[in-house]
């Protein structure tokens, strides 16, 4: 079996932050990425969801943003949004900041959603069990700039200000809670005209995808949507601005005939103890033992389905960056499953409202990896 690499050729969307604060001139960051200066106000904008190739194939729909096309970057394993946003939020892919997935396996507290943090597929919030600061211990790249004197602004759903998340891998700045494009586009424009550094996230995008599928009617009168947030904080930077545009993952629509449900297989789950990770990235954890026999029947029946491997073979092909940290490995499941062209591996249930998604991401594909890094400058 050939297994797919991590496209080390091109930038990591980890290496957007620290690039842009270099060329702020902020103490301690190196270009990773090599951006004209000086910079004066910066603020990185992460649509979610936002893949290369779909802007590629609606940039009718998004003229702004075809406008801005430049290179792209990938995103690394998980294409998922938890990892995503924790490699912005640290500068390090997820083998460095521990989140794998949407679920994973913590040694002693079990698999939580790290999205809502809290047991997976059900429970209540695990922030006092599962301490962020903890979970997530290195350093966030607000963190470092705001110590380095830069003032940093987290600009996202008030929803989301203090959740288990934002404490792990957005800590450092100040945070701005919002609750739509105007306010969002206001904060944005104020905090580059200030001359700080911004972290903005719109989110609804992805969520139109999950629902409708990518491409569809909806997803797209969106993307027009997010086009003009993005027009607005343009025509406004001042001298020195730097709007950076970027995203967490793409997206596919699955395909139903090539579906799995685990939850109605009970061939793929003889020995596992839990499963984790989503529809397109699966951690299966066994029972002691089982190892050999789960990793055997996971290949012979997913075999046009998916790359099924250890999570040995896995981190040697360096789906989760250069370097696996000691505290991350055991989160990573002992067998991964990462879906092939437009495959998933749902469970109807114990996870019924995300298996009835249409639009799905997390795997190694380059619909899912390769997002834009769309730059502006005032």
């Amino acid at each position: 079996m050939t297994l797919p690499h991590v496209d080390t050729d091109t930038p990591h969307l980890a290496d957007v932050v620290p690039s842009v604060l270099a060329a702020m001139g902020v103490v301690g960051f190196e270009p990773r990425i090599s951006l004209p200066g000086p910079v004066a106000g910066a603020c990185v904008l992460l649509i979610d969801g936002l893949g290369a190739e779909l802007l590629d194939a609606y940039a009718d729909d998004a003229p702004v943003l075809a406008g801005l096309r430049g290179r792209s970057l990938h995103v690394g394993f998980p294409s998922t949004t938890a990892a995503g946003l924790a490699a912005v939020g640290t500068g390090h892919p997820s083998g460095g900041h521990g989140m794998v997935g949407l679920s994973f396996r913590l040694p002693e507290v079990g698999v939580i959603n790290a999205l809502r943090w809290r047991p997976h597929p059900w429970g209540d919030d695990a922030r006092e069990q599962a301490v962020p600061e903890e979970i997530q211990p290195l350093p966030t790249t607000f963190e470092r700039a705001t110590a380095a004197g830069m003032a940093v602004s987290v600009v996202s759903g008030a929803e989301f200000t203090g959740s288990g998340l934002t404490r792990a891998v957005l800590r450092g700045g100040r945070y701005v809670g919002v609750i739509g494009l105007g306010d969002l586009a206001a904060e944005v424009r104020g905090a580059i005209a200030s001359g700080g550094f911004c972290y903005g996230y719109h989110g609804d995008l992805d969520l139109m995808g999950h629902l409708y599928g990518p491409g569809s009617p909806a997803w797209r009168l969106e993307l027009r949507q997010v086009d003009r947030l993005v027009e607005s904080v343009v025509e406004s930077l001042p001298a020195g601005g730097l709007l950076a545009v970027v995203a967490d993952h793409g997206m596919v629509a699955v395909d139903g005939a090539a579906t799995v449900d685990l939850d109605s297989a009970p061939d793929l789950l003889e020995g596992v103890a839990a499963i984790g990770g989503e529809a397109r990235a699966r951690h299966v954890y066994v029972r002691d033992g089982a190892a050999a026999d789960v990793l055997a029947t996971w290949r012979a029946r997913l075999a046009d389905r998916a790359w099924v491997v250890t999570r040995d073979e896995a981190i040697a092909a360096g789906w989760f960056g250069e370097a696996v940290d000691d505290r991350v490995r055991p989160r990573i499941g002992d067998v991964v499953a990462a879906t092939r062209d437009r495959a998933a591996l749902v469970r109807r249930t114990a996870e019924p409202m995300e298996s009835a998604l249409i639009g799905q991401h997390g795997s190694l594909t380059s619909a899912e990896q390769r997002v834009p890094l769309l730059l502006a400058y005032g």
